[in-house]
């Protein structure tokens, strides 16, 4: 008999929403589980600072207490006037003022007390989030040096900006905003529920009513309000990523006529941050106001059921007044922390993102008892290495190569071929897949990563200098360097000349916009920089790609005087910084496919002169191969 089809597929039906509906009850509890972890985090770094918290909290009991009793004694100043202007039951005495000053002074006196006990608590709290706030920056600041270069290669400058700047600081404006706010509410809710149910537990039971439906109301808003806020920080971190990208970018930008196409990412970047922010304020801004409607209804009923209470005499009209007042101070920590549920939502946010940041993937620790070579004489050895940047996408595979000491290994080839990816090996910047990298003998992985990078002195295509004078920037990767060896190191690479026809000489100070010293000559103080920490290893990567004929003439001088004892990898493109090398090694896909001198390597009419020829027919052919 055949199936019944229909049948079937409506079970199927069937079974697949109830998936569906498991999997987003799942995906709920998750987001839940996800959206906790910031908060006890957070609260496990206030442990440090329980002493300031605990002064907080006592100081805000004492406050609250205080301020608590002001309604009862205005209640008494109420039930003083009326019953000496009314009379109670009989003809009216007249009021006493004696009494009524002494209320009144005590009443003054109580709030006062009070005032200074919230300062107290306020102060406290103020210090511990800053303090608090201090040590997540300093987190943050170690974790980025702890970060592999894989983090930074994957992630935007301007997102990572983001995180430990915007965010850090949003965290810090919402708890020093809503700490205090939530340590007031809650023990003023405790308090005012307890005076309340001391005056008239009928009236304290319609005022409690208000409780769940307001409960309910706030959470159902602050859950809607978390995501939207998350939304917000990621959009603005994309956005902190795209101004910091055009800004290091600028005159390329405008070379190539892409300020529009530039203007145009900014917009859409700066509207996602708007319908982010829009969704996320009116989510939160929605709390308030709900809450107060709820307590305005508390309000009418009390009033209501209060009114009778004093016809039928169950209550004076000075217990009404303090009651009501007492169900405002009531109602008012409810839309408080409601209030202060949603405001927290924004940083619960930004400190997801930081804790993103602080549990990233960190490089591999150093080892237990690291060993170091006896002699530094410059001896490298990769011994069958092979590295990926992506496990499905292979780069270097077998690399073998023997270096002696006081060579120049010169490493050439197509982009991509793996050259810079071989200094960054050699460095440990990144962490080889397979084999080993030898330096004088010792494995590299066994040795510690700053005793390994003390021996190599680097020089990029890019020149990085901070903002400082031209003697602190030579001297950055030597500390102890006295303006004497700085000098030395500057005559030694040809930088001493013009920097001596600066006004400010080695006292002139460097920024993004020093126009007076040329693209040239800031590389020049970066291979000043690195000969002043004297190697035992240079590695020098399109270190004179960015520099004219002239100023590549006096680097070439400058290496060929001390390179002298000193193992040297330079990776280049141009002729006359190859052409005298020892040994040069000819990479394509990761692997070395002929290595020799230029002559041997011509002969050979390998890789290199199809190389070599290519370049010589290109119209930079002098500078190039």
């Amino acid at each position: 008999m055949a199936p019944d089809v229909p049948e079937e597929r409506a079970e199927a039906h069937e079974e697949h929403q109830e998936n569906q509906e498991n999997q987003e009850h799942q995906e709920h509890k998750e987001a839940e589980r996800e959206a906790d972890r910031p908060v006890r985090r957070l609260a496990g770094l206030l442990r440090p600072h329980r002493r300031s918290v605990g002064i907080a909290l006592v100081a805000g009991v004492v406050g609250i207490l205080l301020n608590a009793f002001g309604p009862l004694l205005l209640g008494r100043v109420t039930d003083l006037i009326a019953d000496g202007v009314l009379g109670k039951g009989g003809p009216a005495p007249g009021v006493d003022f004696g009494e009524l000053g002494r209320l009144l002074l005590i009443l003054l006196a109580l709030y006062v007390l009070a005032s200074a006990f919230m300062l107290v608590q306020n102060w406290r709290v103020a210090s511990v989030v800053r303090l608090l706030i201090h040590d997540l920056r300093h987190r943050a600041q170690e974790k980025l040096a702890r970060l592999p270069l894989r983090h930074f290669d994957r992630k935007p400058a301007g997102e990572t900006l983001s995180r430990t700047t915007d965010d850090v600081d949003n965290l810090q404006q919402t708890l020093q905003q809503t700490l205090t706010d939530l340590i007031s509410s809650v023990f003023s809710l405790v308090i005012m529920l307890s005076l309340m149910l001391i005056i008239s537990p009928s009236l304290a039971g319609v005022m409690l009513l208000s409780v769940p439906v307001s409960g309910l109301l706030a959470t159902w808003i602050a859950k809607r309000a978390q995501p939207r806020y998350a939304a917000q920080w990621s959009a603005s971190g994309s956005l902190t990523a795209h101004v910091e990208e055009m800004c290091a970018g600028h005159a390329l930008v405008k070379a190539f006529d892409r300020r529009a196409e530039a203007e145009r990412r900014f917009d859409e970047r700066n509207e996602a941050v708007y319908r982010a922010g829009a969704g996320a304020q009116f989510a939160s801004g929605a709390i308030e106001p709900v809450m107060m409607f709820v307590a305005n209804l508390g309000y009418v009923a009390v009033a209501v059921v209060g009114a009778w209470k004093v016809v039928d005499g169950s209550l004076t009209l000075g217990d009404v007044q303090a009651f009501i007042l007492y169900a405002r101070q009531f109602s008012q920590p409810i839309v408080e922390i409601a209030s202060v549920a949603g405001r927290l939502q924004s940083g619960v946010a930004s400190a997801q993102r930081v804790f993103t940041l602080l549990d990233a993937p960190e490089q591999d620790p150093e080892p237990r008892s690291p060993l170091a070579p006896e002699r530094s004489e410059g001896r490298v050895e990769f011994q069958d290495v092979s590295f990926r940047y992506s496990p499905d996408v292979p780069l270097i595979e077998g690399l073998s190569l023997s270096v002696e000491p006081g060579s120049t290994v010169a490493i050439v080839g197509q982009s991509g071929a793996g050259k810079t990816t071989v200094a960054n090996l050699l460095m440990r910047f990144y962490e080889i897949d397979s084999g080993r990298i030898l330096l004088d003998g010792t494995d590299i992985a066994e040795m510690n990563r700053d005793d390994l990078r003390s021996r190599f002195g680097l020089v990029l295509q890019d020149t990085w200098l901070f903002k400082g004078t031209i003697a602190e920037n030579i001297a950055y990767g030597t500390p102890g360097a006295t303006r004497a060896d700085v000098v030395e190191a500057a005559r030694a690479t040809c930088a001493d000349r013009f920097i001596r026809t600066l006004s400010q000489g080695y006292d002139t100070v460097l920024d993004d916009e020093s126009g007076s010293v040329s693209a040239g000559e800031k590389q020049l103080i970066t291979v000043a920089r690195a000969f002043l920490a004297r190697p035992a290893v240079l590695v020098l990567d399109e270190a004179t790609s960015s520099v004219d004929t002239r100023t590549e003439l006096l680097i070439q001088r400058a290496m060929n005087t001390l390179r002298a004892g000193r193992t040297s990898f330079v990776i280049a493109h141009r002729l006359s910084t190859v052409r005298d090398a020892d040994v040069i090694v000819v990479m394509d896909s990761g692997r070395i496919v002929e290595q020799g001198t230029h002559d041997e390597l011509l002969a050979a009419q390998g890789a290199y002169a199809r190389l070599h020829a290519s370049r010589a027919n290109a119209p930079t052919a002098e500078a190039t191969v």
